[in-house]
Parts: C-alpha cells; structure tokens; sequence
C-alpha cells in the first residue's frame, strides 16, 4: 500500500514535469547556428526522461534502501505487541523429606498449577502504540520518496539548465566566430583598425573558455542525478526536455486547501496518534495487573485430591507510574503546538514560493514577448551597419551583449520558475497538473 500511494502522489509530478520538459527548445531564435557544433552529449547521445530518473530512484535509492529496514524492524515490534504473555506452569511439594512422620514422601502434598497475568487494557495499549509506531514510519517512508524525488527532480531540472547554457554558448561562440570574421574583411579592406580585429578575437577566446566551464558543470550535474539511484558511472549523457516549457500554475489560495492533505501534516497527524496511544498505555500501566493460579493438590497420606485456587493483587500506591503519563502528556501536548507552528510555516513558506513563482513566470513573458524579439531585431540591424561601416565595432559588440545576456536571463527565470514548482509539489504532496484538473473538473 505504501508504494502505491508514493507512486500515485508522483505520477501526477511526473507527467506534469515531463509533458513540460518534452519538446527541444525553441525560444532562442539563432539556436539551430549552433548545432552544428553541439557535443556529443547533447545530440545523438544516450539520454534519459524524468519518468526513468524518478523510476530509478524510487528502486535503487540507498537511503530509500535503508530506510526499508526500518520498516522491516517496526514490523517485528508490532508482532511482538499481539504476543499475550505466557502463562506459568509451577509444581511444588510440601510435608516430604523432613523429620519424624515426614521424613519420607508418605505425607508429603503435591501441588501441580497453573498462573496467567490478567492484562486488561495493557495488552491493547501495546498494540496501539506498535500500530501508531507502523503508521509513523510508513508516513515518513512516504516523506523519504517525497524527497528523493524532489530532489531528483531538481538535479534533473539543473541538467536541463546546463544544457540550455550551452546551447545558448555555443550560439554565442557561432556569433563571435562570425564577428571574427567580418572584423577581419574590415581590417583587410583597410576600413578598420588590427585593435578590433584583436579585440574579436579575444572575445571568441573567452567564449570558447565559457563553453568549457559549463561542459564541465554539466557532467558534474548529470554525475550527481546518476548518484540518486546509486550510479557510479552515468549510462546517459543527457536528459531529455525543454526548460521553456512550464505547466500551468494555480493562485495560492488554491494551493492553500491542499496543505492539511500534504504528507508533512499526515506525519504529524500520525506521530500525534502515536503520542495518545503511549499516553493510553502509560495510564494502563499506573494499575499493576491482577495475577490468577489455579491448579490441584494431591495428599499422598490418603491419595486424594483438591482444587487450589488463587488470585494476587497490587499492594500499596495507587500508581507508580505518574511520572511517565506526565511525560507521556508533555509529548503528546508538544505534538500538538508543533501542528499549530507546522501550518503557519507551510504556508506562509507556499506563499512566498506562489509569488516568486508568479515574478519569475511574468518575466518568461515579458522576455519571450517583448525583450528577446527586439533585441534579436536590433542586433539584425546593427549587425548590417557594422558591414556598411555605419556602426563601431564596440556598438556591434553592445548589440551582442544586450541579446546574450537577455538569452541568459529567460533561462535562470525559467530555471527558477522550475524549482520553485517543484518545492510547491513537494510541500503540497500533488502535482501542479493534477491541481489544475482537480480544479477544471469541479468547474
């Protein structure tokens, strides 16, 4: 059953990401100048999807791995707790082996019985506290996948940003591969002076260094989501997907009814059932247990038998237990101001994550609508100047650098934007499609 629901709780978080990271790019309108030169890793290279990545995880995470013999061991604490406790078989003899008429065994009186502990409520606490301690662990088991995919996610959504940087430098270091040579036409022509021509070339050089620096932050991306399944060694090159593709996001007064559902507060919820059943069998404890013996009596002067009888009750203070029920309230009381600080720190926390999620979605807007389309229009037309000796080089220059660095900045608002839908699913428990169709189909 705990498998099931993790994978229900993720299968919405998996075609919700991996519907929104499917199709290749297409925001950067000079993308397919670069492709000629894209590495290996990046075309025709083994890749893997976000539904394979969580997969993985879930299977052969080593800590998900660990934590299953915690729930192994919780399972032998409540097959204990359903054990009652065995009665005792005693034999006894008196009036033998001592002096005068009972210097043999001709008087002697053998008694065969049998005692047992009446345990009341005792034997139910135990089993309640064992119940609660199987629901806890298996709600924390859930929280632990809720995590690990959490966190696969977001190394998955990194991989994908780094490759979007690349593509992005290496259709940098296409455009100065092409300054570099059109500065050069210029200086052969005699129209432009060798500084420009140096000053092209230096800035291909740091290009070319740029695309090395994210290369090398990209395998190291693609080593650390390998690891989440416990891979040595990555079997892919790349994840498949598109950063520029979001789903559709929900206001945060929607979000906000989804809390209480959300696994954080199911474990507290659990740990306070937990807390009121050790509380019930501290209290079950402060009243010691009666003790019955039945058995018979054979009296071997005359070979005759008779029934023994007996019952042992609790001799002094009512309770010797007080100070673990006060113990055992303090805990449970402690639960309960814990749920309170729980729920005004989700969502507050959700709030904050709505609005910048909000922030970082209208600026994609207004890059991808307004920004990109005039700068890409504005470089066109520079560009043109420059070869008609109208512009400077450094004003041919500036036009790359607004474009570039607007290319730069839809990425890491759509990186953000990525990562902060995935910290909403993870306090939430659900995925932001799920959200919406439960929405859409109440409407």
């Amino acid at each position: 059953m705990l498998f099931k629901s993790t994978v229900l709780v993720f299968s919405g978080m998996l075609l919700c990401l991996s519907t929104a990271l499917r199709a290749e790019p297409d925001i950067i309108s000079d993308q397919n100048d670069a492709s000629a030169t894209q590495p290996i890793y990046l075309t025709g290279s083994p890749g893997i999807t976000l539904q394979d990545a969580i997969s993985l995880t879930f299977e052969h995470n080593p800590a998900l791995r660990a934590f299953s013999y915690a729930l192994k061991a919780q399972s032998g604490r409540q097959l204990q707790a359903n054990l009652a406790a065995s009665p005792e078989i005693s034999l006894s003899i008196e009036d033998a082996l001592g002096s005068g008429p009972f210097d043999g065994i001709d008087n002697a009186q053998v008694t065969l019985g049998i005692a047992w502990v009446l345990e009341g409520d005792i034997r139910q606490s135990h089993r309640d506290v064992a119940r609660g301690g199987a629901d806890l662990l298996s709600t924390q088991a859930t929280i632990k996948r809720l995590d690990a995919a959490a966190e696969t996610a977001r190394l998955y959504v990194l991989c994908l940003a780094n490759q979007a940087r690349l593509r992005n430098a290496l259709t940098t270091e296409a455009l100065a591969e092409e300054t570099v040579v059109a500065v050069k036409q210029r200086v052969v022509a005699g129209k432009t002076p060798d500084a420009e021509l140096a000053r092209a070339r230096a800035e291909l050089a740091r290009r070319r260094l740029a695309d090395e620096d994210i290369e090398h932050e990209l395998r190291s991306t693609i080593r650390l989501l390998a690891a989440q399944w416990g891979e040595r060694q990555p079997s892919f090159t790349h994840v498949e997907g598109d950063i520029f593709r979001l789903p559709v996001t929900l206001p945060f007064a929607t979000l906000k009814t989804r809390l209480e559902h959300s696994p954080d507060f199911t474990r507290l919820m659990s740990e306070k059932h937990l807390r009121q059943a050790q509380l019930q069998l501290a209290e079950s404890h402060s009243k010691p247990p009666w003790r019955v013996n039945l058995g018979i009596r054979h009296f071997e002067t005359n070979n005759d038998q008779a029934l023994v009888a007996g019952i042992a009750l609790p001799f002094g203070e009512r309770s010797r237990n007080t100070g673990n029920i006060i113990a055992a309230r303090e805990n449970l009381s402690q639960t309960m101001a814990q749920e309170d600080a729980l729920k005004v720190h989700f969502e507050t926390r959700l709030y904050v994550l709505s609005e910048e999620l909000q922030h970082s979605l209208h600026r994609i807007d207004a890059y991808r609508s307004d920004i990109l389309p005039q700068l890409e229009k504005a470089l066109k037309k520079t560009r043109r100047a420059y070869k008609l000796g109208r512009y400077s080089y450094l004003e041919w220059r500036s036009a790359q650098a607004e474009l570039l660095d607007a290319r730069s900045a839809i990425v890491e608002a759509s990186v953000e934007a990525h990562l902060k839908i995935i910290e909403i699913e993870r306090i939430t428990g659900v995925s932001m499609k799920k959200l919406v169709t439960a929405v859409t189909d109440k409407n």
